[in-house]
């Protein structure tokens, strides 16, 4: 009782630690590593926001075994990565655990985008029992326990995420080909910095002159004339992007010969809004709610059709896919209704890549993910009916599976798309 008597009295009714506004000052707030390039900029504009936000970047089989002791091996393998490199990262001595508390997003979804929460707070009261858990979300969880940011800064997020898709992109269609090794990186950071400084003096809105920085930046870069494999990777949204999730799978591709392409992080916020609208329609749940969802849906998806735009003018680049050509896909393989999870984007997001030329794909799926087994290795079946080409091979990511294993997997999958290559 002596513990809970020293706990803000806004605790009393909570059988956890809360994150008080006065912490805003005094505490490091920690990220689980995604996306390198787009947290750049994300966490970039929650520091001019007044927090001290961190990205975590250990990795290692610590990390996996740190998970393992309070998440069980049948849990989402995500939710084990993430926690390990919370606990990792408290172990290391760099972070004061009395004033240290970690981040998550939720999407308000029925899978890890709503349950990480417990499954963290259980870990943190075995170890670090006064780290508070902190929620980023759109769909009012965790209220009084989240982030606070004004509509300004959820304006900016917004931006910073199309142009952390437009970097990823464009690096991944410079990389492979550069002449000089190591020059699409240099870019890449140029980039990076030249964003942050336009979400400082608000330059970020002109988003024809940020988006045009960016492809000339890169169409700038010296790259040969050679064509090589394109492999799509697609899947559960954290083994999809994070390198400690998937084994850096992207690092991996380009070792191969390979292009990586990924899709953009903005189509998986677009599939969370709609589904907002969708449940109004489908299921009559929401509806006092739909109207502004289907605001903010149209506001984000006409100027995801403005860069992909800008993008066919310059012609340098393959352009994003438009997120209303992913729904019709999804129509022709899956219900929109199935939105578990990834659930339809996963099925649209294959079929999209197939017609674009990108017919080789990998399904990166964590081990424990039912959903994404059932829409993804699920659905490979129905997306090569509608593309005979498509080589598509799921990957199971899990704490026992063995980087060597995953990686004969994708293997025998580049030397199918090879021999049909040679055969085309």
């Amino acid at each position: 009782m002596k513990e809970r008597e020293q706990q803000p009295a806004a605790d009393f009714t909570r059988p956890y630690p809360v994150f008080t506004p006065e912490m805003k000052a005094t505490h490091t707030i920690l990220i689980p590593d995604m996306l390198p390039w787009h947290f750049d900029l994300l966490v970039h504009v929650m520091q001019r926001s007044g927090y001290k936000v961190e990205v975590l970047h250990n990795e290692g089989r610590a990390v996996i075994d740190e998970g393992l002791k309070h998440v069980h091996n049948d849990t989402c393998f995500p939710a084990l990565c993430v926690i390990g490199q919370y606990l990792d990262a408290l172990k290391s001595g760099k972070y004061d655990p009395d004033r240290t508390a970690v981040l998550i997003t939720q999407s308000g979804g029925g899978c890890r985008a709503s349950n990480y929460i417990p499954l963290i707070r259980k870990a943190m009261a075995a170890e670090f029992p006064k780290v508070p858990v902190l929620s980023l979300n759109f769909s009012g969880l965790e209220k009084g326990n989240s982030l606070q940011l004004s509509l300004g800064d959820f304006i900016k997020l917004a931006y910073a995420i199309f142009y952390g898709d437009l970097i990823m992109t464009c690096y991944n269609q410079t990389k492979p080909y550069e002449k000089e090794q190591g020059s699409s990186a240099r870019v890449r950071a140029q980039c990076v910095e030249k964003m942050k400084a336009a979400l400082d003096d608000g330059s970020y809105k002109r988003l024809k002159k940020c988006t045009t920085y960016l492809l000339n930046a890169f169409a700038a870069v010296a790259v040969t004339g050679e064509r090589k494999i394109k492999v799509g990777i697609v899947g559960e949204i954290y083994v999809k992007y994070s390198p400690l999730g998937n084994s850096h799978l992207e690092d991996f591709l380009l070792s191969e010969g390979c292009e990586p392409v990924v899709p953009a992080l903005m189509d998986f916020i677009l599939y969370c809004v709609i589904n907002n609208v969708n449940d109004a329609r489908r299921y009559h749940k929401g509806r006092k709610t739909a109207w502004l969802f289907a605001i903010v849906y149209r506001w984000l998806y006409r100027r995801q059709r403005r860069i992909i735009a800008l993008m066919k003018k310059q012609g340098r680049f393959e352009a994003l896919h438009d997120f209303e050509h992913l729904r019709e896909f999804a129509d022709k393989v899956i219900d929109q209704g199935v939105k578990m999870g990834e659930g339809w984007l996963i099925p649209a997001e294959m079929a999209a890549l197939a017609q674009s030329g990108t017919e080789n794909i990998v399904c990166a799926q964590p081990f424990g993910c039912l959903p994404n087994h059932i829409a993804g290795k699920g659905a490979v079946r129905a997306v090569k009916a509608l593309f005979a080409n498509a080589n598509i091979v799921p990957v199971d990511y899990d704490p026992s599976a063995t980087r060597v294993n995953q990686e004969n997997r994708i293997k025998l999958m580049l030397a199918t798309a090879r021999e049909n290559a040679r055969a085309k």
